[in-house]
């Protein structure tokens, strides 16, 4: 039987790699499994991959109940597969908090409060004495400079730095800026993207006090793109709102190079929220929150302790 292995919906670099990596390993520990995605690859993704040679994993639309999965870069069934928890979850590499995960049996767990799940996989390669191929440094190397832009995201631990660096020389890549840049420049290369799907680039719904919020970001080198479409977006984050029923919906436009943060506001309501979470005001539908440029450590927890 073959293990299925994925990340989130809307996925992003390090959810699709460490997939990808996960099952090599797994199939060289002698587990036969294989990656897949739950949704479409964004630019920087198909950027990586395009780079390292590698295929695109299939999509992954349904499970039978009782299939048995692994888990990377998330734990959390609102950014799974569709039925998670009918599902058996055998193994879980992800460096969030623990979510709602539970299960009736013993399983794998590996979380560490590191920028990346693919320094996560850095290590396990080394400590199962096992060669890193360079395809799959390529991946893992892109997936840590993907999560932790460049390392300098506030999630950047020391960990990822070193183990950044230990895997662009096995995969070859004597400029590791250099190649970042060529990465981030591929994600903001964007055209005539829907505006629709602008806003899931990365996009996860996450409960505060208990209701639900769409939390989008557009990571680039190129904010004034997103400035430019800011009425369809807003437009696209009220369709998606009332679509799924959400309490509300916010965009983060995050430029990579100054390290910023300008967060589209829906409304009046949504402004509010705002102010009582950062302390920002909104004008012409857009927040300045600084240097707030992490979802993971800089937003999330500020909306978690204001919702109590």
């Amino acid at each position: 039987m073959t293990l299925p292995v994925f990340g989130h919906t809307n996925p992003d670099t390090d959810a699709i790699t460490s997939a990808i990596v996960y099952a090599s390993l797994l199939s060289r520990l002698g587990v036969t499994a294989k990656a897949y995605r739950l949704g479409d690859l964004n630019n920087e993704t198909s950027f990586v991959l395009k780079t390292a040679g590698v295929e695109v994993p299939d999509l992954l639309e349904a499970l039978p109940e009782g299939t048995e999965v692994a888990l990377v870069d998330h734990n959390e069934s609102g950014q799974s597969i569709s039925g998670l928890s009918g599902l058996k979850v055998t193994r879980v590499v992800d460096h969030h908090k623990l979510g709602d995960l539970s299960s009736k049996d013993p399983l794998y767990l590996r979380f560490e409060p590191v920028g990346c799940t693919g320094t996560i996989l850095g290590k396990l390669y080394r400590e199962h004495n096992l060669p890193i191929e360079g395809w799959e440094a390529r991946l893992m190397l892109s997936a840590i400079l993907s999560d932790t832009l460049h390392f300098r995201s506030p999630t950047t631990t020391d960990t990822d730095r070193e183990m950044g660096v230990y895997l662009a020389q096995i995969a070859g890549v004597t400029d590791i800026k250099a190649y970042a840049l060529e990465m981030f420049a591929a994600k903001s290369d964007l055209g005539d993207t829907p505006a629709d799907k602008l806003l899931k680039l990365d996009y996860k719904v996450f409960p505060f006090g208990g209701k639900q919020y769409g939390l989008g970001v557009m990571e680039t080198t190129n904010p004034g793109y997103a400035l430019g479409r800011k009425a369809e977006i807003l437009e696209a984050m009220k369709q998606e709102k009332a679509a799924k029923n959400l309490e509300g919906v916010f965009f983060s436009v995050v430029d990579i190079l100054e390290e910023t943060n300008q967060t589209f506001v829906l409304d009046d309501a949504h402004a509010e929220v705002i102010k009582g979470v950062f302390g920002a005001d909104t004008q012409d539908n857009v927040a300045d929150l600084g240097n707030r440029i992490s979802r993971k450590k800089q937003i999330v927890p500020a909306f978690e302790k204001y919702f109590g």
